[in-house]
């Protein structure tokens, strides 16, 4: 089936009498009872079995799981309570200390800085790449005890779309693990497993439940040893999803596709619009032919994504002032719901870094994040015509 109807015909079990709920039950329950001691110990043998205690497997969480593998095309999924426990499960799950890591520069802060903190607590190796050129990987993964390439499809906040074939394709050659962060592009965008990764995961905080109500993560995998490789460390740290957001997600899936259009479609819009004002001396969307990213994302994405950057011309001030004069966007973290978002990072979460240190982060002083909703696009243009003026 294509992409649009399986978001749409989530995952579901029947119930006894054989018939289905077409809405997938909110299971609470945070234990199940058993009748014989056998089968309770039979069902904690692996991720698979009859449910037993919230943390090692739910119904909601795990028609959630097998939805999300689905979409992306893999054998198997794990829930967990953010993208950043996705991340950090995979991680602590697959590295031990004395291991390299080859990273891209341009990751999610938060992901930098799990790799920064094992690497200094179990002197676990990260060596940064621009991801642009497989020959940086081969070059990385000389190293014997090279285990791991973190990437992502389209990087926060510059739009930056790394060579995933080529990259993914010489981890493979390699013997190298790959994981492929997909939070800001979305299975409808992209399909990492399609290109050779390993892993994909998720913050589905984002696109996948699309409405500023969910705090969850996900990790889907191309081979199920792996997932069972995963599942351990999920039910050690206690990272497991909550099955309210598990349900939550679900509800939002079956619009995915309708409102990744939508945000696409407003993105590049802005973008142009953006780009035609004497205010703005950059734009970065990976849609617009003057992106570095362009000639990858046109092969790789099935649309630009809903995030774009734009820099002033007043730099820090002019940012500032901007995220301050909208009025139908909101001032507000994260990304990836229905309403439109703007940050200004020089501001806001880059606010103790001088002018010197944002430009190594490749930040402008004037530069505004926006996360494009699905309003109307020409209300958006007006209220970031006026915030401009």
């Amino acid at each position: 089936m294509e992409l649009n109807t399986r978001a749409v015909h989530v995952v579901n079990e029947p119930f006894g009498d054989g018939s289905w709920p077409l809405s997938v039950p909110l299971v609470q329950s945070s234990a199940f009872a058993f009748d014989s001691a056998a089968e309770l110990a039979d069902a904690m043998a692996g991720p698979d079995g009859r449910y037993v205690y919230g943390r090692r497997g739910n119904p909601t969480v795990r028609a959630l799981e097998q939805t999300l593998a689905g979409l992306e095309g893999g054998e198997g999924a794990l829930a967990f309570a953010s993208g950043m426990g996705a991340i950090s499960g995979v991680l602590l799950a697959l590295l031990r200390p004395g291991d390299r890591v080859v990273a891209q520069r341009c990751l999610y802060g938060g992901t930098h800085a799990v790799l920064a903190d094992l690497a200094a607590r179990y002197g676990i190796e990260v060596v940064r790449i621009s991801g642009d050129d497989p020959a940086e990987l081969e070059a990385a993964a000389v190293h014997p005890a090279t285990r791991l390439l973190v990437l992502e499809t389209i990087a926060n906040p510059t739009g930056q779309v790394p060579d995933l074939p080529g990259l993914l394709a010489a981890a493979r050659a390699l013997g190298v693990t790959s994981l492929v962060d997909n939070s800001l592009a979305s299975p409808v965008l992209c399909r990492p497993l399609e290109h050779g990764a390993d892993i994909v995961a998720h913050s589905t905080t984002k696109y996948l439940s699309g409405h500023s109500d969910v705090l969850g993560g996900a990790a889907v995998f191309a081979d199920d040893g792996l997932r069972r490789r995963v599942w351990p460390r999920v039910v050690e740290l206690g990272a497991c999803a909550d099955p309210f957001a598990a349900w939550l997600t679900l509800r939002g899936l079956p619009t995915l596709p309708l409102r990744m259009r939508e945000h696409c479609a407003n993105a590049a819009a802005l973008a142009e619009l953006l780009a035609s004002r004497a205010e703005v001396v950059a734009v970065h969307h990976p849609w617009r032919p003057d992106h570095p990213s362009y000639g990858v994302a046109r092969k790789v994405l099935a649309g630009g994504g809903g995030l774009l950057s734009f820099e002033l011309a007043g730099g820090r001030e002019a940012g500032r002032a901007f995220i301050e004069r909208v009025r139908l966007a909101k001032l507000a973290l994260s990304l990836g719901g229905v309403e439109t978002l703007v940050t200004h990072p020089a501001s806001t979460s880059h606010r103790e870094l001088d002018a010197d240190a944002l430009r190594a982060a490749g930040i402008a002083p004037g530069l505004v994040r926006m996360s494009v909703g699905i309003e109307d696009v020409e209300d958006l243009w007006a209220d970031v015509e006026q915030a401009l003026s």
